[in-house]
């Protein structure tokens, strides 16, 4: 297997652990914050389920973009992963909206696939962004001479 193949697999299951660590680290406090206002999840995904759609892709995104610039990538690169989260996110809404489909559960698992898929996507649509390392550029640091 190439180095850059390396690298592309290697950038999708960091950004599947991101997402899932985002899910699990930021929906725990959104959870008690639910629970300080008096609601909570389940509430939540049965009294307004388009905001818990938004409140999930929320808590998977932040930690992936995070760490897509940690890796280096460009603004451009995190707002694409960005849109493969939410753009599924709008779509179950709208499924959910229309009547087409109404079961949470159902849902939910079109959105993860779809978000998995979508990921995948943008880095099939540009794959020098993802078959090579982004590391940040190494802090130079230059001795001064000291002037008494």
């Amino acid at each position: 297997m190439s180095s850059s193949t390396k690298y592309f697999i290697r950038h999708y299951v960091e950004m599947v652990v991101a997402m899932f660590a985002g899910m699990a680290v930021l929906g725990m406090p959104f959870g008690w914050l639910l629970g300080a206002a008096g609601s909570s999840w389940q509430e939540l995904t049965d009294t307004a389920p388009a905001l818990m759609f938004l409140a999930m892709a929320t808590t998977m995104t932040v930690p992936m973009i995070g760490w897509m610039a940690y890796r280096g990538h460009g603004r451009r690169a995190n707002a694409e992963m960005s849109a493969s989260m939410f753009g599924p996110t709008f779509a179950v809404i709208g499924l959910l909206g229309a009547g087409v489909v109404t079961d949470i559960g159902v849902l939910l698992v079109i959105e993860h696939v779809a978000m998995l898929a979508g990921m995948l996507a943008v880095m099939l649509l540009r794959p020098a962004e993802y078959t090579h390392h982004h590391g940040r550029a190494p802090l130079r640091v230059e001795a001064q001479p000291v002037s008494a």
